[in-house]
C-alpha cells in the first residue's frame, strides 16, 4: 500500500530566496562550476602524455556518460527540487546510508579543489600582468590564495544575485580568450608558421581507443575531471526561477556547450604543439597552456592567460555553491548539525554552511601544498573518483526513484532508466578500472608511494572512509535522519499535476 515517505523537518523560517535567477545565469554558473580553460589547461598535457592525438576522441568518449547522468539530473529535479541534489535523491530513492554517502562525497569533492582552482586564478593573474617572479615565492601565493577563497566565499554569502552577475562577466571573458587562442593556433597550423611540430588535425583523433590499456582508463578518468561542474546550477534549484524545470536543462545544456569548447580546443591544442612537445611538459600541469600562449600568440599569451585565470576564479566561486547547499540539505533533514542549515536573514543564503566549506578548503589547500609540490594532480584524480561515485549513485537513484512509471512510454525507458543506469554503469566500471590502475604508485602522477599504494588512491579511500566513521557517529547520536525510507515518484509529479510529495 501506497504511503508517503517521512517528512523532513521544516526549513527555518527565513530560506533561501526563489526566483533569484533565470535559466542563461544557472546555465552561465554550470559552465563555469566546471571551469573551461582551467580544466583543459590542467589537463591537456598528461592527456595527451596518456592517449597522444587521441585526446580529442578521449574528450569525446568523456562526454556520453555526462549526458546519460545530466538527463537523470533533469527528470529527479523536475520531481524534487531540493539544492542536495544527489544527497536528496539517493536518499529518496535508496535509503539514508546511500544518500548520506552522497552528499559527503559532493562536499569533499569541493574541499579538495577549491584551493587548487583559486591558486591556479592567482598564479596565472600574476603571469598575465607580468608579475612572474611573485609566482615564485610560495608564502606569497598561498596568502593570495587564501585571500581570494576569502572573498569568493564572501561574494556567495552576499547573494546568489551578485554571484550570477560575478559569473556572467567571468564566463564571457573566458570564453573569448580561449576561442581566440583556438583560432590562432589552428590558423598557423595551415598557413605553416608555427614554432612547434604542428600536425594537421584528422577525424581519426576523434577515436578514443586508441591508445587503449590503463592509459585509456586514467585519460577517461581526467576527462570525467574535465566535465564536473555542470551539476552546479541544479544545486541553485531554490533559488532558480522556473526551478522544476530550468536548473536540469541548464544543466544538460552545460555539457553540450563543454563538448564543443573542449574538443574545439582540444583539436587545436594538439595539433599545434604536437603531441611530443605535449608529452614532454605534461609535468607542468596547467603551466602548458603559459608555455602554449607564449608560442602560439607571442606578445598576446597574456589573453590566454587571463582565460585560464578568470577560469578558475569563476570556478572558484561556483565550486563552493555545491559543497554548501549540499551541507544545508542535509542539515534540514538532520543528516548533519542542525548550525550547517542557518540561513543568512538579510541575503538569504547559508552562510554557516559556506563559511566552513570554505575553512576546510583552505585548511586541505594548506596541507597538502606543504606534502608535495605534484600533490596538485594527485588531489585532482582522487577528486574524480568522488566525482564518478556520486553521479553513478544519481544515475541508479534515478531508474529505482521512477521505477513504476519506465514502461509508460520509450521516451520514459530511454531517458529516465536505461540512459541513466548506463551512464552510471559506464562510471562503476571507470571507478573500479581506476582504483585497480591505482594501487600501483608507478601510475600515479607523482610517482610517491603512500602505504604502498598510489597517492591518489589514499586520498580517496581516506576521505571514503572517513565519511563512513562519521556516518556511523551520527547515526548513533542523532538517529533521526535515518527514519526516513526510501519510495518511488509520485505519479502526480511526474505528469507536474503535484508538488513536493513521493510514495513508496
Amino acid at each position: 500500500m501506497a504511503n508517503e515517505i517521512a517528512d523532513a523537518e521544516p526549513p527555518p523560517s527565513v530560506g533561501l530566496k526563489p526566483d533569484a535567477i533565470g535559466f542563461l545565469d544557472a546555465l552561465v554558473i554550470g559552465l563555469n562550476a566546471t571551469s573551461p580553460a582551467y580544466s583543459v589547461a590542467a589537463a591537456i598535457g598528461p592527456l595527451v602524455a596518456l592517449v597522444g592525438i587521441h585526446a580529442p576522441g578521449v574528450l569525446l568518449a568523456s562526454f556520453v556518460p555526462m549526458l546519460l547522468i545530466a538527463s537523470a539530473f533533469y527528470y529527479l529535479n523536475k520531481v524534487d527540487q531540493d539544492c542536495g541534489t544527489t544527497f536528496s535523491w539517493a536518499t529518496r530513492a535508496l535509503g539514508p546510508w546511500a544518500g548520506w554517502l552522497g552528499g559527503w562525497a559532493i562536499a569533499m569533492t569541493g574541499v579538495l579543489v577549491i584551493g587548487s582552482l583559486a591558486d591556479v586564478a592567482v598564479t596565472f593573474g600574476l603571469l598575465a600582468f607580468g608579475l612572474d617572479s611573485w609566482t615564485d615565492n610560495d608564502a606569497l601565493r598561498r596568502l593570495l590564495t587564501v585571500l581570494l577563497i576569502v572573498v569568493m566565499t564572501a561574494v556567495c554569502v552576499i547573494g546568489t544575485e551578485v554571484s550570477a552577475k560575478v559569473q556572467n562577466v567571468l564566463i564571457l571573458a573566458q570564453v573569448v580568450c580561449l576561442l581566440a587562442f583556438a583560432l590562432v593556433a589552428l590558423y598557423r597550423v595551415y598557413a605553416d608558421t608555427g614554432t612547434l611540430d604542428s600536425v594537421e588535425p584528422s577525424i581519426g583523433w576523434l577515436d578514443p581507443f586508441g591508445a587503449g590499456g590503463a592509459s585509456l582508463t586514467a585519460a577517461l578518468l581526467l576527462g570525467v575531471f574535465l566535465y564536473w561542474g555542470w551539476e552546479s546550477a541544479v544545486n541553485l534549484t531554490e533559488e532558480v526561477e522556473d526551478s522544476a524545470t530550468a536548473p536540469g536543462k541548464a544543466a544538460v545544456w552545460s555539457t553540450v556547450i563543454l563538448l564543443v569548447t573542449y574538443v574545439a580546443v582540444g583539436f587545436a591544442v594538439v595539433a599545434y604543439a604536437g603531441t611530443a612537445y605535449l608529452a614532454e611538459n605534461a609535468a607542468e600541469e596547467e603551466f602548458i597552456f603559459a608555455l602554449l600562449a607564449d608560442e602560439a600568440m607571442a606578445g598576446w599569451h597574456w589573453v590566454v592567460l587571463l582565460a585560464v585565470s578568470t577560469s578558475a576564479l569563476a570556478s572558484t566561486q561556483t565550486t563552493i555553491i555545491p559543497a554548501s547547499r549540499t551541507a544545508l540539505s542535509m542539515a534540514r533533514r538532520h543528516a548533519l548539525p542542525t548550525h550547517f542549515a542557518r540561513i543568512n536573514p538579510r541575503f538569504r543564503t547559508p552562510d554557516v554552511s559556506t563559511w566552513w566549506v570554505a575553512a576546510i578548503a583552505i585548511a586541505w589547500y594548506l596541507v597538502v601544498s606543504e606534502i608535495s609540490s605534484n600533490a596538485l594532480f594527485d588531489s585532482l584524480t582522487a577528486l574524480s573518483l568522488l566525482i564518478a561515485f556520486y553521479y553513478a549513485l544519481t544515475g541508479v537513484a534515478c531508474a529505482v526513484y521512477y521505477r513504476r512509471h519506465l514502461t509508460r512510454s520509450v521516451h520514459h525507458f530511454v531517458l529516465i532508466g536505461l540512459g541513466p543506469l548506463v551512464g552510471a554503469g559506464l562510471l562503476t566500471w571507470l571507478l573500479v578500472e581506476s582504483v585497480i590502475d591505482m594501487s600501483d604508485p608507478a601510475n600515479s602522477y607523482s610517482g610517491d608511494s603512500w602505504l604502498g599504494l598510489g597517492p591518489p588512491l589514499v586520498i580517496g579511500v581516506g576521505i571514503a572512509v572517513a565519511g563512513v566513521i562519521l556516518m556511523i557517529v551520527w547515526r548513533l547520536t542523532a538517529p533521526a535522519f535515518w527514519s526516513e525510507h526510501p519510495g518511488v515518484v509520485d505519479p502526480a509529479l511526474v505528469d507536474g499535476e503535484a508538488s513536493g510529495r513521493t510514495e513508496s
